[in-house]
């Protein structure tokens, strides 16, 4: 069965999970761990995405994140790619690191977003590395001690967190550690990570109790959310894919796509490819990553290397674009 895309948007709330190749330690001490959050701080800093929640544990790691300035997927490369380099050089080892793809859930931010970052941060609680929630207070490798203030981490937001419980900081730090304390008892809440419908409904007796009465809801395994917020998703994810098979029908590659371009702007390939800085040729080139990125569905790295370009000018291109701009760039629909 064929994988399924990506959901993704701008400010897009997503718990990502990654596990160890069978069962693989991807964290073996804490210069590996050091190394994974120097990465994730980078992306940070320069807007990528957000971190609102995180933990480490020895064979797995989750990550409670909004889209930045770039499409999660991106971010995740640059973070994983470089990790897993460094992390095989250090230990002497050859060969994948992680488990297939990471794991990607879009999330309904109002109802989930606590719920989510008290279900990551007390990880090392269920998991028995540490034994209370005081001991967690000191724990370096989830954001629960950023939260609590006990350990410094700039990158971290947490003050995203904090404007779930109130308006004043010492109040919303009372609460949420009350919120904390509360979900100790909870155990492994599978309806947070399980099946699409699992997540959707609240768990497995919500499923059979729908089952019993011979109702049928909507469900999807990349979203944990209302069945309305999952229907709005499918139906923005649907109109993309209608317009890149629309498109598709046209270009088949981005050679075509460019032969296309070029005849509707009046720009020679040789231009589009030149890097010149010209108005006329950056407005051309402009049009031609916002049509590959954002209406077709293009990567940036791969513009990048048919224009001979950084990935990151392609990906400055695109989001400085408008898609109404196509038809005056020269594509007519």
């Amino acid at each position: 069965m064929p994988r399924q895309p990506r959901l993704d948007a701008p400010g897009a709330l997503h718990h990502l999970i990654g596990r160890g190749i069978e069962g693989t330690k991807i964290f073996r001490n804490a210069k590996d761990r050091n190394d994974f959050l120097d990465r994730l701080s980078a992306l940070c800093g320069k807007g990528s995405l957000v971190v609102c929640a995180w933990a480490l544990l020895p064979n797995h790691f989750h990550l409670l994140v909004q889209t930045g300035r770039q499409p999660i997927s991106q971010s995740m490369r640059e973070l994983l790619t470089g990790y897993v380099v460094n992390f095989n050089r250090r230990h002497g080892r050859h060969g994948h690191l992680f488990q297939n793809r990471y794991k990607s859930i879009l999330c309904e931010e109002n109802p989930y977003l606590r719920e989510l970052t008290r279900y990551i941060h007390l990880n090392p609680l269920r998991a028995g590395i540490v034994q209370s929630l005081e001991e967690l207070e000191d724990y370096p490798w989830t954001g629960h001690a950023a939260i609590r203030g006990s350990i410094r981490r700039d990158w971290q937001s947490t003050d995203t967190v904090l404007s779930y419980f109130g308006e004043k900081r010492s109040e919303a730090l009372s609460r949420y550690q009350e919120f904390m304390q509360e979900g100790i008892s909870q155990g492994s809440r599978p309806e947070l990570v399980g099946g699409g419908l699992i997540r959707s409904v609240g768990g497995w007796s919500q499923v059979l109790s729908l089952r019993s009465r011979g109702i049928q809801r909507a469900s999807d395994e990349r979203i944990l959310g209302s069945e309305a917020f999952l229907q709005s998703l499918l139906s923005e994810a649907e109109a993309r894919e209608r317009e890149g098979l629309r498109l598709g029908r046209k270009v088949k590659d981005l050679a075509s796509l460019a032969k296309d371009w070029t005849v509707k702007t009046g720009i020679s390939e040789s231009d589009l490819r030149s890097g010149s800085r010209r108005r006329p040729i950056v407005q051309a080139r402009r049009g031609f990553c916002l049509l590959a990125v954002k209406k077709v569905g293009y990567s940036g790295a791969e513009v990048a290397r048919f224009l001979g370009v950084t990935t990151s000018a392609v990906n400055r291109l695109a989001a400085s674009g408008d898609l109404g701009e196509l038809e005056k760039e020269g594509w007519s629909k």
